[in-house]
């Protein structure tokens, strides 16, 4: 069962059709990379993490239904915004805290994990520090610490690298790997292409709200007929550019056809 599933998701503002029956499906230990040219990413996350009601379709997060089970549902995930907001007058170690009592994680363990991410994030000699005087990246990577102090067993980051240096994204993407490696799924939306290719496994494309693509970047290649060297930046240019038929594996609904043979989604 995928700890991340999704089927036939519809969002319109207007006459404009958001996202147009998009299905994703996103197994444990597995992470995807979901990307477009139109933005509409940030919407399916929402949905995805039920901050935005979908007018059709359904969402399940580890089995859980996200509007049946909100609550239960919401304490499975992590999630990363695009616009972080902090608590400008709290310490990173305060912040972290109050996170710590919304997950109801017990004193020790809060201590341990708030401790173990502060210093993987280079964070622990500001961490008594108000958040109002914190950088643009430190910030970013307070965001991070929360969203995973948790350990959830569904995480979403929307655009996750933006003001991470090397390092910093190397230990993201770290982070997301041992999460993964203990059974958790990850579904980032980025146009960093080059950044993100060396963290997810699998990729989802969406062109005009519907989904033209999920597989992998080898199917993807194979797909748009690219050469070896080709990078997931010229691919997702070749695939959005040149007009072609939903793609690799589209879940049921993406309102395209596949391959024939085509193997098992995300």
């Amino acid at each position: 069962m995928p700890v991340i599933e999704a089927v036939d998701l519809r969002k319109s503002y207007g006459s404009l059709k958001a996202v147009d029956g998009v299905s994703i499906a996103v197994r444990a230990g597995r992470a995807i990379l979901f990307s477009g040219p139109q933005r509409r990413e940030t919407t399916t996350i929402k949905m995805l993490i039920g901050l935005i009601k979908p007018m059709g379709g359904r969402v399940r997060i580890d089995g859980l239904d996200v509007r049946v089970e909100p609550v239960k549902a919401k304490s499975r995930i992590g999630y990363v915004p695009m616009r972080r907001t902090l608590y400008d007058r709290l310490t990173a170690r305060e912040f972290l805290g109050f996170v710590a009592d919304i997950f109801r994680l017990g004193r020790q363990e809060r201590a341990v994990r708030i401790d173990s991410l502060l210093e993987r994030f280079e964070l622990t000699g500001d961490a008594d520090q108000m958040l109002g005087g914190f950088s643009r990246g430190m910030r970013q990577k307070v965001t991070i610490a929360a969203a995973l102090l948790h350990d959830p067993k569904a995480i979403f980051l929307d655009e996750p690298t933006v003001g991470l240096d090397p390092k910093s994204a190397r230990t993201l993407k770290d982070l997301l790997r041992g999460s993964c490696d203990r059974g958790a799924a990850v579904f980032m939306s980025t146009h960093i292409l080059e950044v993100a290719e060396t963290m997810a496994d699998r990729v989802g494309i969406i062109q005009k709200g519907q989904m033209r693509f999920q597989g992998t970047v080898a199917e993807l290649r194979e797909y748009e007929h690219g050469p070896e060297s080709a990078s997931l930046e010229e691919l997702f240019l070749l695939l959005t550019e040149t007009g072609n038929a939903v793609a690799g594996q589209p879940a049921a609904g993406s309102g395209g056809r596949g391959r024939p043979g085509s193997r098992e989604r995300s």
